[in-house]
């Protein structure tokens, strides 16, 4: 961590600041968290993951909504927009119904303006809003249900969950204790170059001990491609969320997990990372991974 002083028309330069102290709330949420997490992916079918998803996504978008809306109340539009967001993540197992379930959820959303009593351009941006929000984070997490449920999906959701965390968790860590650069500064103070490099480091690691324990069928390429694609996606996801809590004046989406703020906080990266790593195992790696 530093800060940044200019003086006339010399260039920025870093000043270091004092490192910030760990917060070990960040591993007892991980301790208790982590174990059920496990035993629903390796034990339980597929829908019960998916359910989870529901459950995690839900509330990460129900913060969303309310950190956009702020003390305003709009509890048809947030349950319009939580019945879509299901619907996303539930229609992998149901095709049939996923389009005329999306159609209703479109037009219930652009019809709540007709029924308001705020202005209309109001109404309309707070309708925009929640659509964007059933988008954001169903057609990304959705691509978790549809991993689950490939051929070798148990095993291909620890690698990805594993990866994105040690990826997370190398930045998280290695910046604490050694970032000097900012990475992004206007978005996110906190992320630095050292941080990434970190972060990609973990991912590699950690890619290639999921190979080697569970996971043979991925190529030593498939590992070094989708770590640094999980690196990046990852990182990209996380500066998204940064960048939407600034636009409105927050530090974190909500409370919910001691030491990681909200879920949608604990999601962020995820949002990314999951589509391309599905995208990938599918069109990319097909025979290599799933055959």
């Amino acid at each position: 961590m530093q800060e940044y002083k200019t003086t006339g028309q010399q260039q920025a330069e870093p000043v270091p600041t004092a490192t910030s102290r760990f917060d070990p709330r960040r591993i007892y949420t991980i301790l208790v968290l982590a174990p059920l997490v496990y035993g629903v992916i390796r034990y339980l079918p597929p829908f019960a993951f998916s359910s989870i998803v529901v459950l995690a996504g839900g509330l990460a978008l129900f913060e969303f909504y309310r950190m956009y809306f702020g003390g305003r109340s709009h509890p048809l539009l947030i349950g319009i927009g939580l019945t879509g967001f299901a619907a996303l993540i539930l229609g992998t197992y149901r095709p049939d119904i996923l389009v005329p379930t999306l159609l209703a959820t479109l037009i219930g959303i652009i019809s709540v303006p007709l029924l308001s009593r705020v202005s209309l351009e109001e109404s309309l941006r707070d309708s925009a809003v929640t659509l964007f929000g059933v988008l954001y984070l169903g057609l990304t997490l959705s691509t978790l249900s549809m991993t689950r449920l490939l051929p070798q999906g148990v095993w291909l959701i620890f690698f990805l969950l594993l990866v994105t965390w040690a990826s997370d968790t190398g930045a998280y860590y290695v910046g604490t204790l050694y970032g000097r650069h900012r990475l992004a500064p206007t978005i996110s103070p906190k992320k630095t170059v050292e941080g990434l490099v970190g972060g990609l480091i973990g991912a590699i690691i950690v890619a290639y001990a999921a190979r080697w324990w569970f996971l043979p069928e991925m190529s030593s390429l498939d590992c070094l491609i989708l770590a640094i694609l999980l690196t990046i996606t990852g990182l990209w996801g996380d500066l998204t969320e940064s960048a939407m809590k600034r636009s409105v004046g927050m530090k974190d989406s909500g409370g919910i997990l001691p030491g990681h703020g909200g879920m949608l906080d604990r999601l962020d990266s995820l949002l990314f990372t999951a589509p391309v790593f599905y995208y990938y195992v599918t069109m990319v790696s097909r025979l290599r991974v799933i055959e």
